[in-house]
């Protein structure tokens, strides 16, 4: 098979990975958050804590492994624009996932305890929700623009 051939589909499955879950996994905790009862949420946030490590955490690693390659294969320069613009984007997406996990760790063990003792979601639940929230979007709309640059590959500005 041509090596080009596979990278490509290695980087196409793991960026279709790395998105399907990452906006899967949102949904499912968003709609657990909206049933405002802790036990559905604890449940619901373990396992997208779980998927989130093991799906959307290997897809995030193979993505550059994979697009580094691609470049050198399809005999691109590491510095096309778009491709720097590319590395901005994924950078923003990574710095808003990384918090996105801790602070779904942290909901998914104050619900947890709610659950356990009977009490209500508190301020430190819904503070960590909002601020996931707030973090989700702009790694969401920094990954349709890789999406988009992948694609098109527009020259952005002369070297």
């Amino acid at each position: 098979m041509d090596p080009y051939l596979l990278v490509k589909w290695v980087h196409i499955l793991s960026s279709t990975i790395l998105f399907g879950f990452g906006a899967g996994t949102a949904w499912y905790l968003l709609n657990a958050h909206l049933t405002r009862d802790p036990a559905t949420i604890a449940s619901v946030g373990r396992m997208v804590v779980r998927a989130d490590w093991i799906f959307t955490g290997t897809s995030g690693v193979v993505q550059p492994v994979s697009g580094v390659a691609l470049v050198y294969l399809a005999g691109y320069s590491l510095t096309e624009s778009w491709l720097l613009v590319t590395y901005l984007l994924y950078a923003i997406a990574f710095a808003c996932w990384a918090p996105v996990v801790g602070l779904q760790i942290r909901a998914q063990r104050l619900a947890q305890t709610a659950a356990e003792t009977g009490s209500p979601l508190g301020t430190d639940y819904h503070r960590a929700m909002r601020l996931w929230f707030i973090l989700g979007w702009p790694a969401f709309i920094a990954l349709l623009g890789v999406f988009w640059l992948m694609i098109a590959k527009p020259l952005l500005w002369a070297a």
